[in-house]
């Protein structure tokens, strides 16, 4: 975007890693990924960085800001943006009220499937307490409760129940939906934590599958105060992009389950980011300088987006955010008069149409005492403000509350790293993750820049890595790599 035309950028935060988890399955299993199931901003959050989290509660998240050289372009630079939400450790979480509504249809007998579901949800089980309950409905040709609402020292009880658990039939996933959150609000837990979690591979296929009108019913449901979280499982018929739009319109969060590894990361290592939700509808707007700014791109986040008028709506719905959640943006911007400007000037109309002293030639007059000063949209006598390169605006509601809180940051030109290696191990990796999603897209901005480049910033950011996550990182990188060669020597 040509910052002296469009100035502002809106946009929902997003906290789902289903993406990052089924690019993994693809170049594990030695295939490139269709372009449509990378979306950039959830490989860039699929890692934690050590962002500091608030001093006390009374904002949810802290909020951390760099700048510095983009690593494709030797002309651009990166706009970091980051958000920490507070901690709380599991034991203080809220008493939780849960409901596994499990797919057990046809399609989920594969071991990668209804086997790996089970060991997953035992997984999330053996954390709870006796005050938190949880209930299994499943659904198939039809929908059935198969364990009451059961407190959550019962393990026996609940393990059982899984291990009962075995495919067969159609998928009716709408019914299985809506008996799933009325046993949520049967057992209602005010104040605490109150969810469905559908586990499936997606694949709806009797009953409602109009996409729309499970969104509709989604919707409803959430102002009930029973969020949605998604856990997708296996190949094949994965549905995608249904597991993600029904967490996004049901305050909840999407993840693809590939792996036990992957099970333990979502819901025992996460658990409080995955069940707590602290801020919720949470929207970020950055207005750039044109001053300073003369282009800038958000990278990823295509599905978030939202207008300019929808980020003081407080009924438009945005992302939330969990307990010890991180969420990392970027932004790629060139500097007024930089080498790295993309789009020529307009010649008519916008801010280009009218500079300061020379009147557009529309062969019309000014209106009587209009200088054409004022006719710029330059305010008459406002001198530009060269210190700033944006502002950046966050708009979130406290649980409970219908009313968002704002908060504004100016970001200045005095912050921006003069070189790469001046910037923090944090800007280096999400700037690796996200120049990654972009190759694995296409590199349609990312130059010469290649797996190789990719490979080197994630190295020599990898920090601490207590997991292994960043290090299969690396090792994903290099297949993909090794699968792009393949791809360039059997087109030569």
């Amino acid at each position: 975007k040509r910052v002296a035309e469009t100035p502002v950028s809106t946009f929902s935060i997003d906290v789902d890693t289903a993406a990052y988890a089924n690019v993994r399955r693809f170049l594990e299993r030695g295939e490139v990924p269709p372009h449509d199931a990378v979306r950039i901003e959830e490989i860039v959050n699929y890692f934690h960085y050590p962002y500091a989290p608030p001093g006390d509660t009374t904002h949810p998240f802290a909020v951390h800001t760099e700048i510095g050289p983009s690593p494709w372009h030797p002309h651009r630079h990166l706009l970091h943006i980051g958000i920490k939400g507070y901690e709380t450790p599991d034991t203080g979480l809220p008493p939780a009220n849960l409901v596994f509504l499990i797919d057990v249809s046809g399609s989920m007998e594969d071991p990668d499937k209804l086997p790996l579901l089970k060991s997953s949800m035992k997984l999330l089980a053996a954390k709870l307490r006796a005050e938190d309950a949880i209930a299994i409905v499943v659904y198939a040709g039809a929908a059935g409760q198969v364990l009451e609402s059961t407190p959550g020292d019962r393990k026996a009880t609940i393990l059982a129940a899984l291990d009962r658990l075995s495919a067969g039939g159609s998928t009716n996933g709408g019914e299985g939906i809506r008996l799933a959150y009325a046993i949520a609000r049967e057992h209602f837990k005010p104040g605490g934590i109150n969810r469905v979690i559908l586990a499936t591979d997606g694949d709806f296929n009797v009953g409602t599958v109009d996409q729309e009108a499970l969104h509709e019913l989604v919707e409803r449901r959430r102002a009930s105060g029973v969020g949605l979280s998604v856990l997708g499982f296996g190949g094949g018929n994965y549905n995608d992009s249904l597991m993600q739009e029904l967490a996004q319109n049901g305050d909840g969060n999407a993840a693809y389950i590939d792996t036990l590894h992957e099970a333990r990361k979502v819901l025992v290592d996460e658990m409080g980011s995955t069940l707590l939700t602290i801020a919720r509808d949470v929207k970020i707007q950055v207005e750039f300088n044109p001053a300073t700014v003369a282009e800038y791109r958000l990278i990823g986040y295509e599905t978030r987006h939202l207008e300019r008028e929808d980020f003081n709506n407080d009924k438009v719905d945005a992302g939330d955010v969990g307990a010890g959640h991180t969420v990392t943006a970027l932004y790629e911007i060139a500097l007024v008069g930089s080498e790295g400007t993309l789009i020529e000037p307009l010649r008519y109309g916008g801010r280009e149409g009218t500079r300061a002293g020379v009147p557009a030639q529309t062969g019309s007059r000014m209106p009587v005492g209009t200088s054409p000063e004022a006719a710029s949209p330059a305010r008459a006598g406002a001198p530009a403000n060269t210190d700033e390169l944006a502002y950046l605006r966050l708009r979130y509601k406290k649980p409970g509350m219908q009313e968002s809180v704002a908060r504004a940051f100016p970001i200045h030109r005095a912050a921006i790293a003069a070189r790469l290696a001046d910037t923090s191990e944090t800007f280096r990796f999400s700037a690796a993750a996200a120049g990654f999603g972009q190759l694995l897209r296409g590199g349609e901005h990312t130059g010469d820049f290649g797996y190789a480049g990719v490979l080197d910033l994630a190295v020599g950011a990898r920090g601490r890595d207590p997991f292994g996550y960043r290090g299969e990182f690396l090792g994903l990188v290099r297949t993909a790599n090794e699968l792009a060669a393949l791809e360039t020597a059997r087109l030569d």
